[in-house]
């Protein structure tokens, strides 16, 4: 796994700042330790960090063709390399090495833009072209590989890997965006095509950004969807086959590696899938990794070794304190931006355990979006269900009311805590959705923020990014409709976000068999019974994987990596959270209620209420302004509008 960097001059060919470019090379060395490389000419500059994983010997980056007039930098995994490079060997393409870099060049030339759709795999790129004078930025389908970039004042084009590597350049405004603020404290994270600061941008998934010098910088045009439907097959035992099959085949093809090679095993349904896959594809015991709590609520261990007993694998697991709030501040030099998955910092620990074994591990990420595993789709296929069966009006007239006046009951067992679901039979699909998948929800949001702030962000609502991608959802099937919107959000900037900022943090590949795009295709078509039957989610998943795992693995509760921040609240972090959440520097921001911010900490620590999720957001944006922002510009932009569409 690597890191790219870059800087074209959109207007002309100025001499490229060397100088910047390294650091910006530098500030994602973590990505690449083996071998850095940079390439300068007229307008442009490239940079590249290199973890070496296939064709050791002579996969160094920038690679270009055979007279240097197209060159790349790249990040990521392409599996079917072989069959690509036999095939554009056959149209007269000459090769100098055997790695999947060199099969991206002679791509372009061979399809241009189109060669994106020939790409099986995870990856970020920067290809440039000096005879058509164009740059070409791609990122894979799922958004496995992250790619920003910022377009400067003076019509410099920055991009990079992670958003440090821009925050490097002194010239990138430091303006925080409120309508991603908005965003962040309703998902947990920023959505794409956002970043925290209003001047730069992720590339979102399944799309590539065609730059030509002379012209206006366009938006990111996409050249990938996932289409859900209920045509697959019918038959369990046939779809079980078929799944099995190409599950299979997944986990094969990202078992090549010229480095040590392993596996994340936590115990739970996809992880254990993953390595029973391998070992069935491994003349070699496979290395799996663990880690483990002494507090058995958030222990798995026992499942791991029982699943690594099972197979004779490699088995290395390392008990950890799940107290690592020491890491806390490590999150936002990981992510640049605020992250409020406190998952993150498990996720942190069992790469750095991993890292000290092997190079490359696989994942089994994807599962539950893919195959129903959410306990979450299920009340919203339910709730959608009801709400169907009411015309509109008279159910915004019967539930919204009796909402309104339903006491919030956290405390109480979960049958008596009827007011949020009266509130999502009163709202349409999104907002009933909405409502499932945010931490703060939007009364509580309003109360959090200051007058000043609502209104600069006017109508704007955290809720119109699944709105977006609700108009290209299926809205005939509701485990679907969610589906889509998951894989078009939680999936890219929550789940894989954090996979890759934590793998890379410690130098550590991390490959995603379940989120192969063509086994995702796939799974997009079956028939919603086979993901979902009963209270079961992953119905089909946990029956073709009866033959391979234990049934206390396939059907126990699902667990996670779970930590125990609200005891931390009023434990070990007692005094720190109020100095962080009620500091001069939220508070100097402007978008808080001042009032409010002791309100959640207080009743918190007395026990009155459980408010870890929004408490934990505000302390992860305080570490954020405390280390990515100092001296950030959180005044409104009069002369820019709030809203913002993909590529802007």
């Amino acid at each position: 796994m690597c890191g790219l960097v870059g800087c074209m001059d959109t207007r002309g060919r100025r001499d490229p700042d060397e100088v910047l470019l390294r650091q910006m090379n530098a500030a994602q060395f973590h990505r690449g330790p083996d071998q850095g490389g940079e390439h300068f000419e007229p307008g442009l500059a490239l940079g590249h960090r290199r973890l070496s994983i296939i064709d050791l010997a002579s996969g160094q980056q920038p690679l270009a063709n055979e007279d240097g007039s197209v060159v790349v930098v790249y990040n990521g995994e392409i599996y079917n390399f072989p069959a690509l490079m036999d095939e554009l060997v056959a149209r007269g393409h000459q090769f100098r090495t055997r790695c999947d870099t060199e099969v991206i060049v002679h791509a372009w030339e061979e399809w241009g833009e189109a060669c994106v759709e020939r790409f099986r795999g995870m990856f970020a790129f920067a290809l440039w072209d000096r005879n058509a004078e164009t740059l070409f930025l791609a990122r894979d389908r799922l958004g496995i590989k992250p790619l920003h970039y910022a377009e400067l004042s003076d019509g410099r084009l920055l991009f990079g890997s992670e958003l440090k590597a821009l925050l490097a350049c002194a010239d990138l405004p430091r303006v925080l965006d409120p309508e991603a603020v908005e965003d962040y404290f309703a998902f947990g994270y920023v959505p794409d095509p956002r970043t925290i600061f209003t001047g730069a941008s992720k590339l979102p998934p399944g799309h590539t950004l065609t730059v030509r010098r002379g012209a206006p910088v366009p938006a990111p045009v996409p050249y990938w969807d996932v289409v859900f439907g209920n045509d697959g097959p019918a038959d369990l035992e046939v779809a079980t086959g078929e799944f099995v099959e190409r599950f299979s085949e997944a986990v094969r093809i990202r078992m090549v590696a010229e480095v040590p090679l392993g596996a994340f095993l936590s115990g739970g349904v996809d992880s254990s899938a993953v390595v029973a896959m391998m070992s069935g594809l491994s003349e070699d015991p496979v290395n799996t990794c663990s880690i483990g709590f002494g507090d058995p609520r958030y222990n798995e261990s026992a499942y791991a070794e029982a699943v690594a007993a099972r197979y004779h694998t490699r088995h290395f697991s390392e008990q950890v304190d799940p107290d690592r709030f020491d890491l806390l501040d490590q999150l936002a030099l990981m992510h640049d931006e605020p992250f409020a998955d406190s998952s993150a910092l498990p996720t942190y620990e069992v790469s750095r355990i991993a890292r000290s074994r092997v190079t490359v591990a696989l994942s089994g990420d994807g599962g539950d979006e893919m195959l129903g595993g959410y306990r979450r789709y299920r009340g919203y296929v339910r709730e959608e269900n009801l709400r169907r069966m009411l015309p509109d009006g008279v159910r915004r007239g019967m539930f919204g009311p009796l909402a309104r006046v339903y006491p919030k009951a956290d405390w109480a067992p979960r049958p008596l805590r009827a007011k949020a679901t009266l509130e999502a039979l009163a709202a349409d699909a999104v907002d009933g959705y909405m409502r499932s998948v945010g931490i703060i929800d939007d009364a509580s949001r309003r109360r959090l923020f200051s007058p000043e702030f609502r209104g600069r962000l006017g109508a704007y609502r955290a809720s119109e990014v699944l709105r977006r991608h609700a108009a290209k959802a299926s809205p005939d099937d509701p485990l679907a409709f969610v589906q889509y919107l998951d894989l078009k959000t939680w999936l890219a900037g929550g789940i894989l976000t954090k996979v890759d900022r934590a793998s890379m943090a410690n130098a550590l590949e991390v490959r995603v068999p379940l989120l192969d795009h063509k086994l995702v295709e796939w799974m997009a078509r079956l028939p919603a019974h086979h993901k979902i039957r009963g209270q079961q989610g992953k119905y089909l998943f946990k029956h073709a994987m009866e033959p391979h795992l234990p049934s206390d693995i396939l059907y126990r509760p699902k667990q996670g990596f779970n930590m125990p921040i609200g005891e931390w609240f009023r434990g070990p972090l007692r005094e720190r959270l109020p100095a962080a959440v009620c500091s001069e520097r939220m508070l100097d921001t402007g978008f808080f209620n001042p009032a409010e911010l002791k309100r959640l900490v207080a009743e918190h620590q007395s026990g009155r209420r459980n408010h870890t999720r929004p408490l934990w957001s505000l302390l992860m944006f305080e570490s954020f302004l405390r280390q990515r922002a100092e001296g950030a510009d959180t005044r409104p932009d009069e002369g820019r509008p709030l809203a913002r569409g993909v590529g802007a």
